[in-house]
């Protein structure tokens, strides 16, 4: 499942030549058909137009969050999307559309896609389930690859997560989501394919491609740029973290992908979350490290074993 950062050195030499075949490496869309009824049929074109960024914590300001002086921050620009990231959608406990980014990892199952755990820790366990749904490629209002909604108990956040909370626990914010098929009964990775999960790589990769949906946006952006290591200055947000430069990226961009090279397509190292929830700036963002605890909730997640969640006494 875990892939080293030998391969991922290999794997870096194919960029230029990834970039441009990319929309060939990928499968055609499907065209669906509505199903009667579920989170598929909930989510109209409107509705998921009209979903908001997910709430989080704020952090606490005064640290050294955000760019250096002098900086340089690579841009970013509004894109048709990839296949094998996409959307999360669901509504809160208020009703509200709400929404994070994704990718598609792959799987035994065929079945499974990556976010941050604040995205979707209000989902696992006995949490309603408020039709969360996963949205592979949307953009300008289509669903070229249908609506997959979330398996009921299908939600794997860690159970670090739960108990310390989105900043004490920011080394934990990640998760896994088991989708359903889609309206045309199409798997997941059969029908969008799917990004190699690769864990114990480290902090310093030369080039990261990262995707995220911002929050009333209806493309996705995209930016080119580099991980460097982030030890927390913040006692509340303690840890290490993959740090990157990428301007505008800004709510509901939370659980999108860094992407590496890998031969057939790209490999996934980090999603934006972990140090204050990802950022407090459009400008930097940050990933929880992929080690064993990643590897450990792949398991429980592709293994069906029952999922992790917040104590009876915190719900």
């Amino acid at each position: 499942m875990a892939y080293g950062t030998k391969a991922v050195r290999r794997a870096a030499t194919l960029a230029t030549a990834l970039l441009s075949l990319g929309a060939g490496l990928v499968p055609a869309a499907s065209a669906a058909t509505p199903e009667p009824g579920g989170s598929s049929a909930y989510w109209t074109p409107a509705r998921l137009a009209a979903a908001l960024p997910q709430r989080t914590d704020p952090a606490a300001p005064g640290t050294g969050d955000g760019p250096r002086p002098g900086e340089f921050i690579p841009p970013s620009h509004s894109f048709d999307g990839i296949p094998q990231a996409g959307a999360f959608f669901w509504t809160d406990a208020d009703g509200t559309g709400r929404t994070c980014s994704g990718s598609v990892v792959h799987s035994p199952g065929r079945d499974l896609a990556l976010s941050a755990g604040h995205c979707l820790k209000g989902y696992a366990g006995r949490a309603p389930k408020r039709h969360l749904a996963f949205v592979p490629q949307y953009h300008d209002g289509l669903t070229p690859f249908g609506v997959f909604p979330v398996r009921a108990d299908g939600v794997y956040v860690a159970q670090e997560y739960y108990d310390r909370g989105e900043h004490a626990g920011a080394a934990y914010d990640f998760g896994f989501a088991v989708t359903e098929p889609n309206q045309a009964g199409q798997r997941l990775e059969d029908a969008a394919g799917a990004v190699r999960l690769l864990t114990g790589t480290g902090y310093v990769h030369p080039w990261v491609r990262m995707i995220g949906y911002p929050g009333g946006s209806q493309q996705p952006l995209e930016c080119l740029s580099r991980t460097t290591r982030w030890p927390s200055d913040d006692p509340a947000d303690p840890g290490t973290f993959l740090r990157i430069a990428c301007d505008a990226f800004t709510g509901g961009t939370s659980g999108g992908p860094m992407l590496v090279p890998w031969p057939g397509g790209w490999a996934v190292i980090g999603v934006i979350g972990g140090y204050h929830t990802g950022g407090n700036t459009p400008q930097v963002s940050y990933s929880a490290a992929f080690g064993p605890a990643v590897e450990n909730l792949y398991e429980a997640a592709v293994s069906g074993a029952a999922p992790a969640g917040p104590h009876p006494a915190a719900e």
